[in-house]
């Protein structure tokens, strides 16, 4: 197997030469436990003339199946008490909302360990869940240095190693070195890259409009189908049937996609109408030439106008029906005869029958 550099570690640790007091460290704020992590800045690390620690946010490593890579971590002790790191090489995932985050460590009982900040190299984010490292988080290796032991107001300089196996499959292999002490970890993400072609590419599935009105939303799942990390960029574009509908200009998002990661996601839509039928088209770009398009096709109606609409509408209905029948019963009642005044009866009127006479022989 070839190797890149030789290693003699053998439980070395550089130590700074200098205390942190008399060079100028970055501050720890009050909830942070007093030490931090972060890339080692190079072949002039301990700086013993004093001035700032130049500071990568996070270690990019290179190189072919088979070689092994080295760097340096720095550990830096800006209490006044001793502190004692383990350190452990993690996976990195995507979480299903987007974010990064790490594996747990082959130890732990329950959920694992944070995962780093996209932002900067120390994370102090949700505790990730999943199962233990078997990929890229598996090739780092501390040796000896695993656990550290760093006096007050001290930095450590730790080396580590990641061997890439022969058969590593070309691509990026998201990772991260962990340090942990007294329940708490910081992470360093860890960008490898094993050399051979590379392929961006992606899917946008699941496409579907949710809510109404300022609360409506386009939910979507991006699915990153290539071997690289992607950098996506989002743009959303509405047909109506009843003229133009406002969509979404393209924008960056805040995620980066891991190969082979699966991550569902929304963005708000605040011109969405409030009637009309509507076809929304999400498409999806990334540097590396990856593009995909997902469509999905949504009903906006106000329920609520519709609903009390109806209702006055059930009433109109209910109140001319009404009045019809009242108007079509008066029309169909029968007439009286001429000469008879309305609500006087027929055989009230004309001739009466002659008296009958009592039938006596007497002559009248």
């Amino acid at each position: 197997m070839p190797v890149l550099h030789t290693l003699k570690r053998a439980s070395v640790l550089l130590l700074a030469a200098a205390a942190l007091y008399a060079t100028p460290a970055h501050p720890a704020a009050a909830d942070e436990p007093g030490w931090t992590a972060e890339p080692a800045a190079g072949a002039d690390t301990t700086r013993p003339g004093g001035g700032p620690y130049p500071t990568r946010p996070y270690f990019y490593m290179a190189g072919a199946p088979g070689t092994v890579l080295e760097d340096r971590l720095a550990l830096s002790n800006t209490s006044d008490q001793e502190r004692t790191v383990t350190l452990r090489g993690a996976d990195a995932y995507n979480t299903a909302d987007g974010a990064f985050a790490v594996r747990p460590g082959p130890n732990a009982t329950g959920p694992g360990s944070t995962g780093p900040d996209s932002e900067g190299p120390v994370s102090k984010g949700p505790v990730s869940e999943g199962p233990v490292s078997t990929g890229a988080g598996a090739w780092i290796s501390f040796g000896a240095g695993a656990t550290v032991k760093i006096p007050p107001r001290t930095r450590a300089v730790v080396p580590f190693t990641v061997t890439v196996p022969p058969a590593s499959p070309p691509g990026d292999h998201p990772a991260a070195v962990v340090a942990t002490e007294a329940g708490r970890e910081a992470g360093v993400r860890v960008h490898l890259r094993v050399s051979g072609p590379t392929l961006a590419a992606l899917t946008v599935e699941d496409v579907a409009v949710r809510g109404e009105g300022a609360a409506a939303v386009v939910a979507y799942t991006l699915v990153n189908r290539g071997n690289v990390t992607l950098a996506p960029e989002l743009e959303i574009r509405a047909e109506g049937r009843f003229g133009d509908v406002p969509g979404r200009g393209s924008r960056a998002l805040p995620v980066e996609l891991l190969p082979g990661r699966r991550v569902e996601l929304t963005e708000p839509w605040p011109g969405a109408p409030v009637l009309d039928r509507v076809r929304v088209t999400v498409t999806v770009t990334a540097p590396g030439g990856a593009r995909a398009t997902g469509t999905a096709s949504a009903w906006f109606v106000p329920w609520r106008a519709a609903g009390w609409t109806g209702l006055g509408l059930l009433a109109l209905g209910g109140t001319t029906s009404a009045a019809l029948f009242l108007v079509r019963g008066r029309r169909t009642r029968p007439r009286p005869p001429d000469g008879v005044a309305p609500g006087e009866a027929p055989e009230e009127r004309g001739p009466r029958p002659a008296p009958e006479h009592e039938l006596t022989g007497a002559s009248r």
